[in-house]
């Protein structure tokens, strides 16, 4: 017997950093919702609980079916996306907006954060409020740090950006040779740093290809031993790429950036602003310049980009990671549909040569606010990943553009 289910309005927002995928997560839920009977009004929130608080709402109910596929396709937040990470006073005021507008199902998808908004959201409404609101977090963020998943939704279409800039820029650095440094996003997960390791390939120039190094924030950073690295790299093949995480860290835990640099602006969590600045690549360039030279005393030629905000909606998406990012979003329909009251959704991975992915639901508390980390067996010294993280990410990322030298 079907449960029964709060006749109501359903609710759906998008937090954090946009992805290539995220689109596919909101057009899946809405599509999931527009087939529940009990479920009166689907609506949208602009920028994330920001737009709800704001009375800023859109109706998707009506949405047709082929401007919502259009909309799946497009990278980016389609509703707007929000940094808010609100407090229990704030969540309170979600509830209420809630109880305005009559919703009874509430969607939220984004990362940890977002499932910690859930979590909140979900205990006053039911426990201190007694509203009957049910809660359901959809998984998306390009870092690949929530737990209990063997990845997210996001990450393989911001490796596959990863794999396939580092792989022109590895071209470009053996045309005209140097040192090249890549700042990558990452504040406490290495995942898509090392995901750049995918450039090198599997052929006879493997061992060549660019990036020759690549610095993860789970391995404490030395700045003379970073000398050291490249002046070795440099000996052997007249160049060198680097992929450095923007998250990397002295030993005591500090990010190497505030180790360079003071009045640095911080985020609306308090973190020091990592992305979307050249600092950290600036400072790592300038210290290679001043402090290895080549014959003669001249100093290398040394240049950093830091890849910032481009990595994260670039319109070339794994085709994996659309097909799961809306199946996750199905899938907490679901949850919602057979009854469940609140929750996540975890990607796991079968075990077997050939890729396969299964949904498993998980509680709001086991992911809420926590942060995964590399596990040590995919990383392979102080400057490298390991073979076991190649064959993990591989086949996330889809098929990359092949490429010949003469």
């Amino acid at each position: 017997m079907p449960p029964s289910l709060p006749k109501g309005n359903a609710i759906i927002g998008q937090s954090g950093g946009p992805t290539a995928v995220i689109n596919q997560s909101l057009v899946g839920a809405v599509l999931a919702l527009q087939e529940l009977k009990p479920v009166r009004k689907i609506i949208g929130m602009r920028h994330g609980v920001n737009g709800l608080v704001a009375d800023q709402l859109v109706d998707l109910s009506r949405t047709p079916a082929k401007h919502l596929e259009a909309v799946a396709r497009t990278p980016s937040a389609a509703l707007g996306s929000s940094r808010d990470k609100p407090d229990p006073e704030y969540c309170a005021r979600i509830v209420e907006a809630c109880r305005k507008y009559d919703v009874r199902s509430f969607f939220y998808i984004g990362g940890n954060d977002s499932s910690d908004t859930c979590r909140i959201v979900n205990e006053i409404a039911n426990t201190r409020e007694n509203y009957e609101l049910r809660c359901f977090h959809i998984p998306k963020t390009i870092d690949n740090d929530l737990v209990l998943s063997d990845h997210t939704p996001g990450f393989p279409s911001a490796a596959r950006f990863q794999a396939m800039a580092f792989e022109a820029d590895s071209l470009d650095n053996a045309s005209l040779p140097g040192v090249k440094i890549n700042i990558v996003m990452g504040r406490h997960a290495g995942f898509l740093t090392g995901a750049a390791a995918l450039a090198r390939g599997d052929g006879r120039d493997r061992d060549r290809n660019g990036p020759h190094l690549v610095y993860l924030p789970e391995v404490p950073f030395d700045p003379e031993r970073f000398l050291s690295d490249i002046g070795r790299i440099y000996a052997r093949l007249g160049r060198c790429q680097v992929a450095v995480s923007e998250g990397i860290q002295t030993p005591d835990g500090r990010p190497i950036v505030t180790t360079l640099m003071q009045h640095l602006d911080r985020d609306a969590h308090g973190n020091v602003q990592l992305s979307g600045v050249g600092a950290l690549g600036d400072a790592l360039a300038d210290h290679v310049r001043r402090n290895l030279k080549v014959a003669g005393g001249k100093s290398l030629r040394v240049r950093a980009d830091t890849f910032g905000y481009i990595q994260r909606a670039w319109p070339d998406p794994s085709p994996i990671d659309a097909r799961e990012a809306r199946a996750a979003a199905k899938f907490a329909v679901r949850m919602f549909a057979k009854g469940d009251t609140s929750g996540s959704v975890a990607i796991t991975r079968r075990k077997g040569r050939a890729y396969k992915a299964e949904l498993r639901a998980i509680e709001l508390s086991d992911v809420a606010g926590k942060t995964r980390h590399m596990p040590a067996e995919f990383i392979a010294g102080h400057n490298d990943v390991s073979d076991a993280f190649i064959r993990w990410c591989r086949p996330l990322v889809g098929k990359l553009p092949p490429t010949a030298r003469l």
